[in-house]
């Protein structure tokens, strides 16, 4: 069994088999595949538009723009005997856009299928390098970072994404900065208080990026990053326990940096919903993989990112077949949410990429033929657990990985009652 220097956490097997599962989160390299213009034009000022309602927000990075459009209907609690929806979370760990256009493809991708996402924005991802001893980060030199400042071209194409989407009905969470995952400073060893310092800081970049770049052509972003902000996922799914008291302080609705997950229904943890990366079958493989497209890589090709291209139609195949797997088990037995994680990279010949479009493509055929398939934001995930009453939940939880309700859902959740959870 091998591990990845400092980016990886060694998940749990299932059913006691060995499972190389790491928690990767690679680095953005601007010199990574060509750099084609990204993103999408900006909305326009036309009266009536989210950008015309704009109310900027401190130096205007930010704005309030009303209610965030694409939303799904209010979510109801399940009735008596109804079967769950099958809600499926892509996410996506640091949210930049390095000219390699894979922030526009997703979002063109969930666009033309009715999905929303969840983008863990890296603070650092806008923040010029020329300004990084703004940077504190907690046990590391002023303007450290394990992860590459971007160019401010990629800094401006990210801020294009990311705006774009949260038009689109995308969620923006964080990726907080430095992305720290070993010796002395990695987050792992940060104290409750350090993590506030992080986030406060990640969130600074996000609401102050007009005033550190002194750029005036770019619009604001069109949300309250103060309210938009419920959830995160940690670098390398490190330093969770300590992470979760800040969290709720804050008002935090989820955390998503558990590592080792299983294809179970969740519950909170430190009064947060405890939403994993989660073990899902590995086609071909007698251990199961977390749900990641680092993790793949890190089982396929021994760490490295470029390895000989030959491989790539057969690991392609083998991590589709895994995502398309774990989606199946879950929607066929016991419905828990299906969480999976990315990275904007070219990985392997972009074969990752290639993987998880195949996936949701294969999920969105099942969404479309009127089956209750969802693809959902995290924050939209749990807006959904927050209605539900709480013996509902309670069954839902007593379904084990892979198990189908006895007598089936009409008689599994027939006798539910009560109030809201």
């Amino acid at each position: 069994m091998r591990t990845l220097s400092r980016r990886g956490a060694i998940g749990l097997g299932v059913g006691g088999a060995a499972a190389l599962g790491l928690a990767g989160c690679g680095t953005l390299n601007p010199s990574d595949g060509p750099r084609p213009a990204s993103g999408s034009a900006t909305p326009g000022n036309k009266p009536g538009s989210q950008a015309h309602r704009a109310r900027p927000i401190g130096d205007g990075s930010t704005s309030y723009t009303g209610k965030q459009p694409g939303q799904p209907a209010k979510p109801e609690p399940l009735g008596p005997g109804q079967t769950p929806p099958q809600f499926v979370v892509f996410s996506w760990d640091g949210a930049g856009e390095v000219g390699n256009g894979l922030f526009p493809r997703f979002l063109d991708l969930a666009k033309e299928h009715g999905a929303h996402m969840t983008f863990f924005l890296s603070g650092l991802y806008l923040l010029p390098e020329s300004k990084k001893r703004l940077y504190d980060p907690p046990n590391n030199p002023v303007g450290a970072s394990d992860i590459g400042y971007l160019t401010d071209e990629h800094v401006k194409a990210t801020l294009t994404n990311v705006h774009r989407a949260w038009l689109e009905g995308h969620e923006i969470g964080t990726h907080f900065n430095g992305h720290f995952c070993g010796g002395y400073g990695s987050v792992g060893n940060w104290t409750p208080q350090q993590w506030r310092s992080e986030i406060d800081q990640a969130k600074s970049f996000v609401k102050e990026w007009r005033t550190n770049t002194g750029w005036t052509d770019l619009p604001s972003l069109p949300f309250d990053y103060d309210k938009e902000l419920v959830g995160g996922r940690t670098p390398c799914l490190l330093g969770q326990d300590n992470l979760l008291p800040t969290a709720k302080e804050l008002g935090w609705r989820y955390d998503a940096s558990s590592p080792g997950g299983r294809q179970v229904w969740p519950e909170k943890k430190g009064g947060l919903w405890d939403l994993p990366l989660q073990q899902i079958p590995f086609p071909g493989r007698s251990f199961e993989v977390l749900s990641m497209d680092y993790n793949m890589l890190a089982n396929q090709s021994v760490n490295s990112t470029n390895a000989p291209s030959y491989n790539y139609p057969a690991w392609r195949k083998q991590s589709a077949d895994a995502y398309i797997s774990g989606f199946k088990r879950a929607y066929e037995t016991n419905r828990a949410p299906f969480f999976i994680g990315n990275h904007f990279e070219h990985w392997n010949g972009g074969i990752y990429m290639d993987a998880v479009e195949q996936a949701l493509k294969h999920i969105a055929a099942e969404k479309e033929k009127g089956e209750d398939v969802r693809l959902v934001s995290f924050r939209q995930f749990v807006d959904w657990m927050d209605v539900q009453k709480p013996e509902v939940l309670e069954k839902l939880r007593g379904l084990d990985v892979g198990q189908t309700p006895a007598g089936g859902w009409a008689s599994y959740l027939k006798e539910t009652s009560g109030n809201a959870a």
